[in-house]
């Protein structure tokens, strides 16, 4: 996970199972004993690759942001890429992917509205097997 904001040690840390935003707060030393601004989701887990931002609003509370690490970052940790939520820059990352075939990619998601398994790159054009079988474990689809 990923913190960043009002924390003592925002960065990257590394937890054995899905902590919760609480728990990702209280490891990077962020406030404590305060009150989340938006309703209480503390208590659900979070996915693997999550990036927690936490904001300083007044005093007493805090705003707490969920999203995605960067894709570099998500790369490095070998998180995979989700095929409906890439860019073409974060396709790009993906080695054997071109600007061309990120291109192509991303028409077919644009078509098809959604990828629905990573087994549909096979239909993309310029993914052959070969390709399909390098690709496949650098990507996901939820």
């Amino acid at each position: 996970m990923e913190v960043l904001g009002e924390v003592g040690h925002p960065g990257i840390h590394f937890f054995r199972n899905s902590p919760t935003p609480g728990e990702v707060i209280e490891r990077a030393e962020g406030p404590t004993e305060t009150a989340f601004s938006h309703g209480d989701f503390s208590s659900l887990p979070l996915e693997t690759g999550t990036l927690v931002a936490v904001v300083k609003e007044n005093p007493g509370r805090i705003r707490v942001t969920l999203g995605k690490m960067e894709a570099r970052k998500r790369f490095v940790f070998s998180i995979p890429l989700d095929l409906n939520e890439a860019t073409m820059e974060d396709l790009c990352l993906i080695s054997g992917v071109g600007e061309s075939l990120a291109r192509e990619i991303m028409a077919y998601r644009e078509r098809r509205g959604a990828f629905r398994s990573v087994d549909e790159l096979k239909e993309v054009k310029g993914i052959g097997d070969k390709n399909y079988q390098s690709l496949k474990p650098f990507v996901t689809v939820k």
